[in-house]
């Protein structure tokens, strides 16, 4: 088995979004609600990826992202430019709330909190691309920004493929008599993401990461904390199993569910071998700060690092709440971990020799699981924030100097830990 390949991704890593300027967000609602232009946001775009594009360069990261800034949230708008699929909540008389999983964390955070989910988006029609890409400007913009030997740096963060599926119950994902099976389903998902890897492939892109909090918050042992995340009543995993197994109309186990996601998963990402993908398990990252879930990667780490088609798994390790480093004895030769040690919900800062220590008791375990020494383990290993600074628009609770000194820090330890390595 070879050794895992790097650079993508880099020592020092950044999960993809970034705080957002108050003249960006404010522009981004005007336009929401009618009072600006879209054509009125596009300098006020530009500008802001410009800078934040040249933050990333002074404070040494490689993996070059636009922020997010070309977007609302997170996921982007891959799903709702594809050819038959709707956001249902956009029409008159909007959708029945019984469509979804009440049982799931996030869905259950929302509903709690406000009632409505986010973005609610199904396939009204078979489902198939158009051709035309919802990420390409955003790579290409980019690529006005740097120099020709340094597209291959830019990561682009993709929708997870099972976005709009998990939060939705069985067989809702699609209205009745699109789809007879979630297989149908998965198959015309998997194909429309061929397509868009493909065309962006063809544009130059080599370093993708899927962002993924619906394996992580739904899979592992997972709770909500009260303290730092939506107020929930006691919800934990055992009780999203629980209403996975009183759920009657589920046709699988959440084993199956699981088992039935990686094959998925891997339809979507078919590629070429030099095209570096990622995946970064999340367990939520909402509006001041807040989560959905907490627990360790215990029980999903063999089959999502052995089974999973990615390169590397970036991972959040910065608070208890994410669990030890024993599963990662369950990582191949072949693949990479970036470590998140580094908050980027909050400002205080972590202290640098705690967090180069971690990195080493991580690579322990590494180690421990392939029978390697640290330093050949430390070869598979990087470190970031354990996720992005703003995965909506408002972001997390903390200042752009803040941010800036964690990317700082990440790089520091990088420097630390691996010197002389991007």
């Amino acid at each position: 088995m070879s050794s895992a390949p790097h650079s993508p991704p880099f020592r020092a890593e950044h999960i993809g979004s970034l705080l957002r300027p108050d003249e960006l967000v404010k522009k981004r609602y005007a336009v929401a609600d009618k009072s600006a232009t879209p054509d009125e946001l596009v300098p006020v775009e530009q500008k802001a990826i410009k800078e934040v594009v040249k933050l990333e360069q002074e404070c040494g990261i490689h993996s070059i992202t636009n922020g997010e800034y070309s977007r609302h949230q997170f996921w982007g708008t891959f799903f709702e430019t594809l050819e038959g699929m709707e956001e249902v909540n956009m029409r008159e008389g909007g959708y029945d709330q019984s469509i979804f999983r009440a049982y799931a964390p996030d869905v259950k955070s929302f509903m709690h909190a406000k009632t409505i989910p986010n973005s609610v988006t199904v396939a009204t029609g078979k489902i198939k691309h158009t051709g035309k890409s919802s990420f390409l400007p955003e790579f290409e913009y980019l690529k006005t920004l740097l120099p020709e030997s340094e597209w291959k740096n830019i990561k682009l963060t993709l929708t997870s493929p099972s976005w709009y599926h998990f939060r939705y119950g069985p067989k809702k994902a699609y209205v009745n008599g699109v789809y007879e099976s979630d297989e149908e389903y998965f198959k015309d998902v998997a194909a429309a993401y061929q397509t868009e890897l493909k065309i962006l492939y063809d544009a130059g892109l080599r370093n993708g990461q899927v962002d993924d909090p619906n394996l992580a918050c739904k899979f592992v042992n997972a709770r909500i904390h009260s303290s730092n995340s939506l107020t929930v009543p006691d919800f934990c995993s055992e009780a999203m199993l629980d209403g996975w197994k009183n759920d009657k109309e589920n046709f699988q186990t959440a084993d199956e569910q699981l088992q039935a996601y990686i094959k998925f998963y891997n339809d979507c990402l078919k590629r070429p071998d030099d095209f570096h993908m990622g995946i970064h398990l999340c367990r939520g990252n909402y509006i001041d700060g807040k989560h959905f879930s907490e627990g360790a990667y215990d029980r999903i780490a063999a089959k999502l690092f052995n089974d999973l088609n990615v390169s590397t798994y970036y991972l959040e390790y910065d608070t208890p709440r994410a669990g030890g480093f024993e599963p990662l004895k369950h990582l191949p030769k072949n693949k990479n971990v970036v470590l998140g040690v580094v908050t980027s919900k909050f400002p205080k800062l972590e202290d640098q020799k705690e967090m180069v220590e971690r990195v080493y008791k991580a690579a322990d375990y590494v180690a421990e699981g392939s029978g390697q020494s640290r330093e050949e383990a430390l070869q598979r290993l990087c470190v970031s924030p354990q996720c992005g600074f703003a995965s909506h628009a408002e972001g997390n609770p903390l200042g752009y100097e803040d941010m800036k000194k964690k990317l700082q820090l990440v790089r520091s330890i990088a420097d630390e830990v691996w010197p002389g390595q991007l």
